[in-house]
């Protein structure tokens, strides 16, 4: 059973997971133990199907959402060589890919500090919901080291320019900032607004198509990179088989029906 995690089911049927950092008393840092515990979790998440788990909240416990690396183990890091530093560090990036790969929609709750490590679980997330105290930073430089493991996929949330501005200095920033860069999609007030925040989430994503809502994820990682007649012809494809799809049929006719369709079990109508 995980040590360093709290994992929760909830929703109905028990089709959103909660993930959570549980590590309070060191603010959720990063530490061997986090990074293969995190990495199993997702990995085991991402092989259930679309009905059965259409959502998955990260967050942490305690004061902080997740304060980067703990520091009892940069130490031991810092007595590695350099092979051994680059294992350690392959086991941080896998476990990023693979959050960042996972075909569920991912809500990042954060509070307090979220800084270095905690900054990549940021930019992995698909949706990331913010209390106004909160605190960001790539504060590796302080240090003497750098924002590495997370630059893939901070830059292609946050973009060149401000990963340049941010990068070099580890200035810590508020979440307005983080806003503004596209780091945080929502600021709110208080913990209790937060909970109210990731809930009406959930309910967005409960409210579209199981297959749909993972399809939609997944088209915007598919389409990178690619040029403009192959992701023409793809999403040409991708829409193709969406639409011929039971569940498509079953939108569109709940839709004209005026009727909230079989996957949406909230109380209102849409």
């Amino acid at each position: 059973m995980p040590t360093t995690l709290r994992l929760t089911r909830s929703g109905p049927s028990d089709v959103v997971a909660r993930v959570t950092l549980a590590r309070p008393e060191a603010h959720n840092a990063f530490d061997a133990s986090v990074i293969a515990e995190l990495a199993g979790a997702f990995a085991a998440l991402a092989r259930e199907d679309a009905t059965t788990l259409r959502a998955v909240v990260l967050a942490g416990d305690g004061p902080s959402f997740c304060a980067g690396a703990d520091i009892a183990w940069m130490r031991a890091a810092m007595q590695l060589d350099v092979e051994g530093n680059e294992q350690d560090a392959m086991a941080m990036a896998d476990m990023f890919e693979i959050i960042d790969t996972c075909p569920v929609p991912v809500i990042a709750r954060v509070h307090g500090a979220a800084l270095g490590g905690g900054m990549g679980l940021c930019a992995v997330a698909d949706l990331v919901i913010a209390e106004s105290g909160a605190k960001f930073g790539f504060t590796e430089t302080r240090l003497g080291i750098l924002p590495a493991v997370i630059a893939p996929f901070v830059i292609a949330k946050i973009g060149e320019s401000h990963a340049r501005a941010l990068f070099p200095g580890g200035r810590r920033f508020d979440a307005l900032r983080a806003q503004r860069i596209g780091l945080v999609h929502e600021v709110v007030e208080g913990d209790e607004a937060l909970d109210a925040a990731v809930d009406t989430a959930i309910a967005d994503i409960l409210a579209s198509g199981p297959t749909a809502a993972r399809a939609a994820k997944a088209i915007v990682r598919e389409v990178r990179g690619l040029g403009h007649g192959s992701s023409k012809w793809h999403t040409a494809r991708v829409i193709a088989r969406q639409r011929t799809s039971p569940e498509a049929q079953e939108g569109f006719g709940a839709f004209t029906e005026k009727r909230r369709p079989a996957w949406d079990a909230s109380s209102d109508d849409r």
